[in-house]
């Protein structure tokens, strides 16, 4: 289940091998992996995703996001993995994607209260990250 967050960039719950020719075939051009390998037992390997994905002539990158949270440079690997869209992230269930695709954002001066209803119309709540993407944003 893709969910688009804008027409740049979308969403989704676990991919399998087997998604990525759908997910080619909706037009995008990249997937972003923000899954650990081997979080969970019967989870589909992120390499063999990568190598349908390659030969479909999609970029995959892997940025993991684990239960320690974000950092910087995850931050940076989003937005270079984000540029020449559109690009569909998946993790578990989507809101880890979400949550780094707008603190990526947030640093790369986008207005925080417009992620937040970016992520609300696609039923995520930003608001775990809500003081990250205020500080970052306020470089900007």
């Amino acid at each position: 289940m893709i969910i688009p967050l804008d027409q740049h960039f979308a969403v989704a719950p676990q991919i399998t091998p087997a998604d990525v020719t759908d997910i080619a075939r909706a037009g995008y051009k990249g997937i972003i992996n923000n899954r650990p390998e081997g979080e969970e037992p019967d989870q589909p390997e992120g390499e063999a995703i990568r190598r349908v994905a390659e030969t479909l002539g999609l970029r995959y990158a892997e940025i993991p996001v684990t239960h320690a949270g974000f950092a910087h440079p995850q931050l940076d690997a989003m937005t270079a993995a984000m540029a020449d869209g559109p690009v569909l992230a998946f993790c578990r269930s989507g809101t880890r994607s979400c949550m780094l695709w707008a603190l990526a954002s947030a640093k790369a001066g986008a207005e925080p209260a417009e992620l937040f209803k970016k992520a609300a119309a696609a039923g995520y709540d930003l608001s775990p990250v809500a003081g990250m993407m205020q500080a970052l944003a306020g470089g900007h």
